[in-house]
């Protein structure tokens, strides 16, 4: 083969390799997940100045927008719908591959999960892995969330073949109809503008009777192989010399809950992170189980998000001492985030206030 061919060869496989890739980014399911980390790639390389990785309850309950606007501070999510804990290590890696974060932040919630269960249905694996761009942190990030042999029980959901994860156009092929959107094109390069950075605010009403078990200092141990995945997790941060912060989202805990965030608090602390259990400091907040969440004690509407957030952002400020970002024009998206926030929050939280007054609550999930 004369050395020509060999350049035309290794070109159209250059040129395939990139359209087939990029096909397949426009080919994932369109959604907040998809926006959120978009959004994320989009940002400018070290503007960020701290991330916050993990499950549904992040973008619901800190408002990025929020905390930017009122401390400057810039904090995005990387938050997935029931994130396994296994994940929160290849989403750290993923963060520092682009950004230098003052800090990282890690929502636990799911800590106190069964493995198997959360492997019953891999939906919420690839919520992760279609949601990162293709990188060997990605093809890492796979291999270690189908392998069985660190189930209990194995992988029950038959959707569990590593190739479909790391070809994922195997597995979306079939929305060949949602390029006829335009906007679908714009997903190309897996790179586009979240104005919400990452945030996802609601106007629905689901009460609660919140219970307080502050009072209870016992300790019960989190699922051994959730345990593992923590440790790998502090290990890797403190490879790396990066400073931490370990979360709980207030919510309708369990008494048994409680008593695991309690183990996982000791277990950060004694390496040097910091721990923050939110359900310890409801009053605080001024968090009120009757009006402040949309699905009956899982995660916050926009009213209680506003006192989360207000919480959270006095915290940081007390205990970190991150920029003030304001006034600087390379964040000048962050301005026009923290605007769009304020006239969207100000809507749903009256929507709330309305549903309060009617008593008309948001429908339960089957």
């Amino acid at each position: 083969m004369t050395r020509n061919r060999v350049i035309k060869v290794i070109s159209f496989l250059a040129v395939f390799f990139v359209c087939l890739t990029g096909l397949t980014y426009m080919l994932r399911t369109n959604g907040s997940v998809k926006d959120r980390f978009m959004g994320f790639y989009a940002e400018k390389k070290d503007t960020i100045d701290a991330v916050i990785i993990g499950s549904s309850p992040v973008f619901p309950y800190y408002a990025a927008p929020e905390i930017y606007g009122e401390t400057g501070a810039v904090i995005y999510p990387l938050s997935t719908n029931l994130q396994r804990p296994a994940a929160q290590l290849y989403l750290a890696k993923e963060a520092l591959s682009r950004q230098h974060p003052q800090l990282m932040i890690f929502e636990v919630r799911m800590y106190t999960g069964d493995e198997h269960n959360m492997t019953n249905n891999m939906a919420y694996t690839r919520g992760v892995t279609d949601n990162l761009k293709y990188s060997k942190n990605r093809l890492d990030a796979i291999l270690a969330l189908t392998d069985e042999s660190s189930v209990n029980g194995g992988i029950s959901d038959s959707d569990k073949e590593a190739y479909t994860y790391i070809i994922d156009i195997f597995k979306y092929h079939s929305n060949w109809r949602s390029l006829r959107d335009p906007g679908q094109w714009t997903s190309f390069l897996f790179t586009k503008k979240d104005p919400h950075k990452g945030y996802t605010s609601s106007d629905e009403l689901g009460p609660c009777e919140l219970v307080d078990y502050s009072w209870d200092e016992d300790r019960t141990p989190i699922p051994e192989i959730q345990d593992g995945h923590l440790t790998e997790l502090m290990d890797w941060l403190e490879e790396n010399g990066q400073q931490a912060l370990f979360i709980v989202s207030p919510f309708l805990e369990s008494e048994e809950q409680h008593e695991m965030f309690n183990y996982i608090g000791d277990r950060v602390t004694a390496e040097g992170f910091g721990f923050l259990d939110l359900n310890d400091y409801v009053d605080e907040c001024g968090l009120d189980g009757a009006t402040d969440f949309n699905d009956y004690g899982n995660h916050v509407n926009a009213l209680g998000s506003g006192k989360v957030t207000r919480f959270f952002e006095n915290y940081l400020e007390e205990h970190y001492d991150l920029p003030d970002r304001r006034g600087d024009n390379t964040y000048r998206s962050w301005d026009e985030a923290y605007s769009l926030w304020q006239q969207e929050s100000e809507s749903d939280i009256e929507t709330v206030k309305q549903h309060i007054k009617d008593k008309t609550y948001a429908e339960i999930a089957e």
